[in-house]
């Protein structure tokens, strides 16, 4: 089942290329800073009504060497007869862009990880036709960051160790340690402070470590304090209110508002910038609708229409299970 968490652990990569190099450094696998990156059609289906897809496919042009293709699987638990995919992907890709072919598994557990490191062979009588050896990035080797320093120079590595070690007793430290790094990158990036600010929210999900994301977040009376921001002057409003009127519940009620406020502004602006990033063009009508939006669970559901949605439109297909805005969105 394709969750967001599944998503994330390969979206990433789309949509900030600049962790490959990172990545390929943690495998030993050597690849320069500087490379272009573009998306390959995930589609390797050969004959229906079996559809075969990919879940990240990048063509990656190093400026040391020939051009290759990377193909990017998220794997959440070891899935019987998965490797034969995997087989199947490569051979399907080199054969069909004449391009040397790597295969990356991300995975968020030692165990899932140490099988989809294979190899996996397949053959007869002893001899071996094809052999599938995948790269692996999972807990054992995507580093543990709970530095702000460091974390800040290595931001989007850092989120998907994050995602990886979800599970293990350090994820609750690396999320404290990522909250604070997002905090002060505000002051000089805002639009990639809240890009991965919701990036977490939304593929940790409803797991422990997603819980423990909103906790921390909450946590913080001002969410990007000394910005001006939506969730801020909510919030100093209601404060404001709450001391004026001698009522506790005012502030509170300030308080969350700001941050709900806040939270459904920055999820649009990632539905949108995903939706660029993958070259789809979005209207001013459906610019309008998605920001205009402050239904945190509509905005969920479109930002996952938007992961593979070919049009801005089909975010709002008809489905009677996701609320409609307060705004009619």
């Amino acid at each position: 089942m394709v969750t967001s968490a599944h998503e994330g652990m390969h979206r990433i990569f789309q949509e900030r290329p600049e962790i490959l190099t990172p990545v390929f450094t943690v495998l030993g696998v050597p690849l320069p800073a500087k490379a272009t990156v573009d998306a390959v059609t995930t589609d390797v289906t050969e004959t229906r009504p079996l559809e075969r897809r990919v879940d990240t496919v990048l063509r990656i042009g190093p400026s040391d060497g020939e051009d290759f293709l990377l193909a990017i699987e998220a794997q959440s638990t070891r899935v019987p007869g998965k490797e034969a995919s995997w087989a199947y992907y490569v051979a399907y890709l080199q054969a069909k862009y004449r391009l040397p072919v790597l295969l990356l598994v991300v995975c968020q557990d030692a165990a899932t990880a140490k099988w989809a490191s294979g190899p996996f062979d397949c053959g007869a009588r002893g001899w071996t036709a094809l052999r599938t050896y995948p790269m692996v990035a999972g807990p054992d080797n995507l580093p543990v960051f709970t530095d702000v320093r460091t974390i800040a120079k290595n931001l989007a590595l850092a989120v998907l160790s994050a995602l990886a070690h979800a599970r293990s007793p350090e994820g609750g430290a690396i999320l404290e340690a990522i909250h604070t790094a997002l905090q002060e990158l505000q002051d000089t990036d805002p639009e990639t402070a809240g890009y991965f600010t919701d990036f977490m929210e939304i593929n940790l999900g409803d797991t422990p470590a997603g819980q423990k994301w909103k906790e921390i977040m909450s946590s913080f009376v001002s969410y990007f304090p000394g910005r001006g921001t939506v969730r801020e002057t909510a919030y100093l409003e209601g404060k404001a209110q709450g001391i004026a009127e001698g009522r506790e519940e005012g502030r509170e009620e300030g308080r969350e508002e700001g941050i709900a406020e806040g939270r459904a502004e920055d999820r649009a602006s990632l539905v949108l910038r995903v939706l660029e990033k993958r070259g789809v063009s979005v209207s001013a009508e459906a610019r309008e609708r998605v920001t205009s939006c402050t239904d945190l669970d509509t905005l969920a559901v479109w930002f996952d229409r938007s992961l593979s949605a070919t049009a801005a439109e089909e975010l709002f297909g008809d489905d009677a299970n996701v609320p409609a805005s307060p705004e009619g969105s």
